[in-house]
């Protein structure tokens, strides 16, 4: 249910630029998000839709792209993804390493009219 929240956060940083560079319409809105942050895209996507209702955003298509989890190892050096459900590093199976990327979630670009 945290996508709500979120979603109604995205819909307010639309809305901000929207009306800071005078756009009439959103069409579609690119977002990124960490495969660690536990929102679901599809919740995203129909809570915009509820949210968006009667403003610039209505209707906008949303693309989500995923970010992998990447590590860096503190144990070997390894630097990069590390395997889905799978919490020890790629190349020598430690469990000491840094998450350096897969938290994130922001708004990468917005197409408008």
């Amino acid at each position: 249910m945290h996508e709500l929240a979120v979603t109604k956060g995205l819909l307010k940083i639309c809305l901000e630029e929207g009306e800071k560079h005078k756009i009439e319409k959103i069409n579609k809105i690119n977002i990124k998000v960490g495969e660690l942050t536990d929102l679901v895209p599809d919740c995203i996507s129909y809570y915009f839709n509820i949210v968006a209702r009667g403003t610039i955003a209505e209707n906008t298509e949303i693309n989500v792209e995923k970010i992998p989890v990447e590590i860096e190892c503190n144990e070997c050096g390894y630097k990069g993804i590390m395997g889905k459900n799978d919490y020890k590093c790629p190349k020598c199976k430690g469990l000491q390493y840094e998450i350096t990327k897969g938290r994130e979630f922001y708004l990468d670009t917005m197409e408008v009219d």
